[in-house]
């Protein structure tokens, strides 16, 4: 049987996407290739046109492949996602052993269109320009038993003058709610426990459907899931944050005190220059109100460092609200000028050794405050949701790793008794890092759950992917990662 590999780059999204892609290939009667594998008989980029070097990666990753290509007659090479979207002439021209482009509107053709090369002997080119059927009707290969992605919106509406990905991912369009409650119904029915709900801009849902309460009660239904002990989103706009959401989350009780929701700058000129439809006041506002109503969420936040026009001031006003907000991660970025943006176009290009320094200092205060927040839950006994593959390399025998309510990272002693990925465990946390929590002692309970079941299940026997959506059996997405990815490509 022919061997596949989906190698992914970039937002929630994209793992997802990747998802949807492993599913195809083995509804097409592929198989994933082994971990180890250099290679497999067909290799398919995901990729991902945010950051200023994702070109340079991808094109290098296809200059690797180039002689394993020729030694390997018969061998396939796909390129899909947002570079595929952006760079849709060009990508063959400069790799000409690629097989197939495919873009994010397309993603059910990628079989056919292997197929397709196959036949002709030659490269298939085809990009979607709009999005035809929502992707949760394609088949699946879910990473986890225990977690997943469920995608409730696709594209943006945004105007955000350093983000490319509208351009790319199209307007934004909402699944009805009665469609994304059916898939949750039938992930928690395999046995996932915990949900991600997922969209490029996530609480703007409902602006399709004519609905602007449409998030909150899409919260409270998820609540009335029996059996889905957790519930996340990412990654919400400041914009849309309203108060209707904050009580739905601090009054659903499976929805966890957590919140990711990008600051990008602290300063209102540069807000107003990248076309945020929000000021410093309004972020901390939000911030204010949701720990008003939730005192122990921890929240976190994506920000851009340099940003054309960027002013030391401006930039200090970022480092204040970096101090008001307090927040228990940031995933910091330096500005990367993406062609085809208003940004890249702009006056005031900052030169890079600035932005390095501003960088650094962002980075160190935000480490000290990472660091400060968490020796706060020193002392505090938490759930933790045992985690696949997050385990400390170095005592893996000895410790396991899980996620707590608030998604922090917690490292905890390996209990007596024997348990499973998706298994809960109750904990002491014992000490303080900035980027995890320990639990040294023993456990204070163990509790057996469905989720363990159906990974115990999945690793004795893998299922093949399946169908999603309106009842079909379903599978949606992979657990959140060790250290989730910024979520929206960075641009929410």
């Amino acid at each position: 049987m022919k061997t596949y590999q989906v190698r992914t780059h970039g937002c929630q999204m994209n793992v997802h996407d990747s998802e949807r892609m492993a599913g195809l290939l083995e509804d097409a009667g592929y198989v994933r290739a082994p971990k180890d594998a250099e290679a497999a008989d067909v290799v398919v980029f995901n990729t991902c046109a945010v950051r200023e070097n994702a070109d340079n990666k991808l094109y290098g990753n296809l200059g690797q492949l180039a002689p394993q290509k020729a030694a390997h007659p018969g061998m396939q090479i796909a390129v899909g996602g947002c570079l595929a979207q952006k760079d849709r002439d060009t990508i063959t021209k400069r790799a000409p052993w690629v097989d197939v482009v495919f873009g994010t509107h397309n993603v059910g053709k990628l079989p056919v269109l292997l197929e397709r090369a196959r036949i002709a002997e030659e490269a298939q080119v085809e990009i979607a320009e709009s999005l035809e059927a929502f992707p949760s009707t394609l088949p699946t290969r879910r990473e986890s038993a225990y977690a997943a992605w469920v995608s409730i919106s696709v594209g943006c509406n945004n105007t955000c003058t350093f983000c490319i990905v509208p351009a790319l991912r199209g307007k934004e369009k909402d699944r009805r709610p009665g469609d994304i409650l059916a898939e949750v119904e039938a992930l928690v029915a395999e046995g996932v426990q915990e949900i991600t709900l997922l969209g490029q801009n996530v609480n703007a849902y409902g602006s399709d459907i004519g609905d602007r309460q449409a998030f909150s009660k899409l919260l409270r239904a998820c609540g009335r899931i029996e059996g889905l002990e957790r519930v996340r989103f990412t990654s919400p706009h400041p914009r849309d944050f309203t108060d209707d959401v904050i009580e739905a989350m601090a009054e659903t009780p499976n929805v966890m005190p957590q919140l990711h929701m990008p600051l990008q700058s602290g300063s209102d000129t540069v807000l107003r220059a990248m076309r945020r439809s929000y000021r410093q006041e309004r972020f901390l506002g939000i911030i204010e109100k949701v720990r008003a109503a939730m005192p122990d969420a921890a929240i976190s936040t994506d920000i851009i460092v340099g940003f054309p026009g960027e002013t030391d001031e401006d930039f200090e006003q970022t480092l204040h609200a970096v101090r008001e907000a307090r927040f228990a991660q940031a995933f910091t970025f330096q500005y990367s000028k993406r062609p085809g943006t208003p940004a890249a176009d702009m006056d005031g290009q900052i030169p890079k050794k600035v932005v390095q320094e501003r960088y650094e200092r962002l980075v160190a205060l935000q480490e000290e405050i990472s660091w400060e927040e968490n020796k706060k839950q020193v002392g505090r006994v938490v759930e933790v949701m045992v985690a696949e593959g997050e385990g400390r390399k170095d005592d893996a025998t000895h410790r396991l790793s899980g996620r707590a309510p608030d998604n922090r990272l917690v490292h905890f002693a390996r209990p007596d008794e024997p348990v499973r990925p998706g298994d809960m465990v109750t904990v002491e946390i014992t000490y303080a890092a900035p980027h995890h929590l320990l639990a040294e002692g023993p456990a204070k309970a163990v509790r057996r759950t469905r989720a363990g079941d159906a990974w115990e299940q999945r690793t004795a026997a893998p299922e093949p992917a399946k169908g999603v959506m309106l009842g079909l059996p379903t599978i949606g997405a992979p657990a959140p990662s060790a250290t989730p990815a910024p979520s929206g490509c960075g641009c929410d």
